[in-house]
């Protein structure tokens, strides 16, 4: 054996095996994100029997769904400095446990108001659980897996809706709305116990991650594969619409609140969330009573566009690390102008449960390919120990947008029809595509127009 292999086989031996621990986590992360998101969109389907005890308008509907993000937008910017200060692994423990104690009570509230104080509750306390999510993605994944992990992780936001229409159209059949929220608890409370058991802020605090993981994960890409990948990544004229620039990354919190492109991203999100959280919340409504489908023929329709989803936020993750080189850009704008278009069709929706439910899906895969980019952008764009802030800035402009819209729909319904909500959220998508279109894609090495 020559001195060289000698040195080779002691490295490995110092360095370990390699583990893939990150991936656990990861499937961590889906899997708890997706009883998160069950957790809010649980009331969806409980809404049209909340109201027959409560009496409620359109409005006041749309008034009490909204809450949740009211709340929920209010905690991001705080959760982002709070996380920063006592770590991922606290704050996301503390959010995930009161998400899901707060989700319980709401199945035991005996007003209308209370109702409104607990889902308001359940939106500050998920907070940190989504600023935790993405910051142990940017910790634990390298740069080269950020989008594809993203992806993955926003599946899960979408795996949550996705189940939620037939488990509560079970529980609502064998118990009542009650039992919806009361069901939904558990599995929260356990979940928060077992994150902060296997998880740790960083990878090198872990006892499950070897030395060679922790190097893969913390090693920059070498020149001769950034130059490989350049080969790949040639399309110059797609670097000139995204606005490819090569930008020193900002490492403080004053440049991040006066950057434009982390509002410009913010504000694009605002319209993309503002729409998800229609489908959301009043899909369920819209076909009880304008397509008069029966419960369970509902929940196979509620479910379609978050079947969409989930396959959309895979492609779109894996498509941005393996084929556009870590840019998010031009997944962010393919989404905003399918989305109008889908809007749009919706105006003319099918009556056919089958038909309808092949269009919501075509709708979520296409809604949801630049879904997850959103999130990866102010990974390029910031360093790692302003992410949580820069994320809650562009995440509370998200959730502002899911405040905004599902009251906007509930005014339009009290005075027009579905048609108009439809309409309206077309347009709402064309000036997300416009807003998007400002901001700088953050790139290594902008591609020029080859030399004839």
């Amino acid at each position: 054996m020559t001195l060289a292999e000698k040195n080779t086989t002691a490295a490995k031996v110092t360095m370990g095996k390699m583990t893939n621990y990150r991936w656990w986590v990861m499937l961590f992360i889906f899997i708890i994100y997706t009883v998160a998101n069950a957790d809010r969109a649980n009331i969806g389907f409980a809404l049209p029997y909340i109201r027959e005890e409560f009496a409620m308008s359109n409005t006041e509907a749309g008034a009490l769904i909204s809450l949740f993000f009211i709340g929920y937008s209010l905690g991001q910017i705080p959760s982002g400095f709070l996380t920063s200060r006592f770590g991922i692994r606290k704050m996301f423990t503390a959010g995930m446990f009161l998400t899901s104690a707060f989700t319980g009570m709401m199945g035991v509230v005996d007003s209308a108001f209370h109702l409104k104080i607990l889902r308001t509750m359940v939106g500050l306390a998920e907070s940190p659980v989504v600023i935790g999510c993405t910051a142990t993605i940017n910790n634990w994944f390298p740069a080269k897996e950020k989008g594809t992990a993203t992806g993955i992780f926003l599946a899960g936001s979408k795996v949550g809706p996705l189940v939620v229409p037939p488990l509560c159209a079970w529980i609502i059949m064998t118990f009542g709305w009650r039992e919806i929220f009361l069901f939904f608890m558990i599995p929260g409370v356990l979940l928060s116990i077992f994150w902060y058991l296997m998880v740790r802020s960083q990878p090198g605090e872990s006892k499950f991650v070897s030395a060679s993981e922790l190097q893969y994960i913390q090693t920059e890409e070498t020149a001769v594969a950034k130059v490989e990948r350049k080969k790949e990544y040639n399309l110059w004229w797609l670097d000139k619409i995204v606005r490819a620039k090569k930008v020193v990354p900002l490492n403080t919190s004053k440049q991040v609140f006066r950057s434009w492109d982390i509002y410009g991203a913010a504000l694009g999100y605002f319209f993309i969330i503002g729409i998800s959280s229609i489908m959301m919340s009043w899909l369920p409504t819209y076909l009880v009573t304008i397509k008069k489908f029966a419960i369970m023929k509902t929940a196979f329709v509620a479910a379609s566009p978050f079947a969409g989803t989930v396959v959309g936020n895979f492609l779109g993750g894996w498509l941005s690390d393996k084929y556009l080189n870590k840019r998010r850009k031009p997944l962010m704008m393919v989404t905003a102008f399918s989305a109008s278009l889908m809007m749009y069709s919706l105006v003319h929706a099918p009556n056919d449960p089958i038909l309808l439910a092949m269009l919501l899906f075509i709708t979520g895969v296409f809604f949801s390919l630049g879904y997850s980019a959103f999130a990866c952008y102010p990974m390029g764009r910031v360093d790692k120990e302003q992410y949580p802030i820069a994320w809650g800035i562009v995440n509370t402009g998200g959730q502002l947008g899911g405040a905004c819209f599902p009251l906007i729909v509930g005014i339009i319904l009290d005075k027009f029809s579905w048609n108009a909500v439809f309409a309206s959220m077309a347009v709402g998508s064309m000036i997300c595509l416009l807003i998007v279109s400002t901001i700088i894609e953050p790139v290594e090495d902008p591609l020029e127009r080859p030399r004839i």
